[in-house]
């Protein structure tokens, strides 16, 4: 072997700070955003907010016509169906061990809220709202109790997770106690025990039937329905979830009115009783783009409020020039810096608005008629439209929200695989799945229809779509099944 020297000749791709900069800024929320041009603008001395000046700041294709690629026609329903999209959510308890979620159209302890409007033309002053432990530890000051136990309350009330309920096993709660207390199982068992009759009942529970029994030992003993509702929430919560009256009776050997209104007192009770005490701020959408249709077309524009309004301090970019030595190196390069971020912005609200443009031309049949009209749409789509890559679409398309008369969508809404039609088009599951609730919507509640049904109802409309498929949308939109509709009826 002897040394040689060798000449090669490759291609590299180098993403530049400047490139990884707009890249992140793609990616980020409205809100992310702002957080972060804060804090840039906190080390930058030559950018600043113009807080009062909206109008200084625009951006190229303020609003622009868009115009239709794809005709109503192409999907397979009237464009004239519309179909509701608001769910009723449900109540399902993380908690409970498995048990099968239950519609409790009632709750044990009234919902809490903080400040009324005054009619004195004041803002009204709202104080910090009450937490569950800090509820919870007032009571506990309240109580008699030895220092050891007060001192295992404390733990237990610190462990609570929001809806009222301890996750934890106990060992990790006995271990989280002071080292010298040396409490063994039973005597955190007994605090626990205490806790559970503390305002709201019910919470330190380990289980949604934990939770439940000690609700209904609330009530006085003489109540006609309290034993039998203990012997269903020990037992037989599962056939309660499934609203099976009869075979619940004929289980617990009652009649069917008394299990009823067994039912009808375990309704009644709250689930999450931490949950009246939750303070989690409420989080609000603002809106990235506008879609408005004027004169029969849409138009789409970017929400000014949205906008970052960052620009230059004059006062300091004038003093660049007098600027001598490392000083004015240092402010030569915060400006480079500067002018490199707000090209940033300009091509984020550029693309933004581009690729937002693209989905309402693709998707004009959904705005005009609702979701049965929804077209078939994937990332690749839009990204041979604008010229740009599919992970840059993504990203694009992450936590931005478009306003429409329809509602506010999140932009991911409107893309969603298809489905083949007979006439050789598709589709789109968003589109089926709205023609699937309009058919439960639509059936005989003594006779609703199986997902086999539903399938072959689609199948006359052109939807070549299996019965597992029916079966897979009804599951994710939380419909239940044809014969738990049945019962609930």
């Amino acid at each position: 072997m002897k040394p040689g020297l060798q000449f090669r000749l490759n291609q590299q791709l180098t993403l530049t700070p400047q490139l990884q900069q707009a890249i992140r800024l793609l990616q980020l929320s409205q809100l992310e955003l702002e957080a972060e041009l804060r804090q840039i603008a906190e080390g930058n001395p030559l950018l600043e907010f113009s807080e009062d000046n909206p109008e200084d700041v625009d951006v190229d294709g303020d609003e622009r016509e868009v115009v239709d690629l794809l005709p109503a026609s192409n999907t397979s329903t009237s464009a004239k169906d519309t179909v509701d999209d608001a769910e009723a959510p449900e109540w399902s308890d993380g908690d409970s061990g498995g048990e099968d979620p239950i519609d409790f159209s009632g709750s044990g302890s009234a919902t809490r809220s903080n400040g009324n409007a005054d009619d004195d033309g004041f803002e009204p002053q709202s104080a910090a709202a009450e937490t569950l432990q800090e509820h919870l530890l007032w009571q506990l000051n309240l109580t008699h109790m030895s220092v050891r136990e007060r001192t295992i309350a404390t733990v237990l009330i610190d462990a609570l997770s929001a809806d009222g309920y301890l996750t934890e096993s106990m060992e990790s709660l006995i271990g989280a106690l002071p080292p010298d207390l040396r409490a063994n199982a039973a005597e955190v068992e007994q605090v626990r025990r205490t806790l559970q009759r503390f305002d709201p009942t019910g919470v330190a529970s380990v289980d949604l039937r934990d939770c439940l029994r000690v609700q209904l030992e609330q009530f006085d003993a003489e109540l006609p329905q309290r034993e039998l509702a203990l012997r269903i929430v020990d037992g037989e919560l599962e056939l309660l979830a499934r609203n099976d009256i009869a075979r619940l009776a004929r289980k617990l050997r009652a009649s069917e009115d008394d299990t009823a209104a067994a039912a009808v007192l375990i309704r009644s009770l709250d689930p999450r009783p931490g949950a009246a005490l939750d303070v989690t701020p409420v989080e609000y959408v603002a809106p990235d783009v506008y879609a408005r249709k004027e004169g029969g077309r849409w138009r789409v524009s970017l929400n000014p409020d949205c906008q970052p309004r960052l620009g230059l301090n004059q006062h300091y970019c004038g003093l660049i020039a007098q600027a001598r030595g490392t000083d004015a190196s240092w402010m030569r390069g915060q400006l480079q810096e500067a002018r490199w971020l707000i090209k940033s912005l300009e091509s984020r609200a550029e693309t933004l608005i581009k690729v937002a443009e693209a989905i309402v031309r693709r998707q004009s049949a959904f705005l005009d008629y609702g979701p049965e009209a929804m077209h078939p749409l994937v990332l690749r789509e839009v990204a041979e439209e604008v010229g740009m890559h599919e992970s840059t679409i993504s990203r694009v398309t992450t936590r931005k929200y478009i306003h429409t008369p329809r509602g506010t969508f999140e932009l991911k809404h409107f893309f969603s695989s298809g489905v083949s039609t007979e006439d050789g088009g598709s589709a789109s599951a968003t589109a089926i799945q709205a023609m699937l609730r309009k058919l439960v919507g639509a059936e005989d509640p003594r006779k609703p229809l199986s997902d086999q049904a539903i399938a072959e109802e689609l199948h006359r409309k052109g939807i070549q779509v299996a019965r597992r498929t029916v079966a897979k949308y009804r599951e994710g939109m939380r419909i239940p099944s044809s014969s738990e509709r049945q019962r609930a009826s």
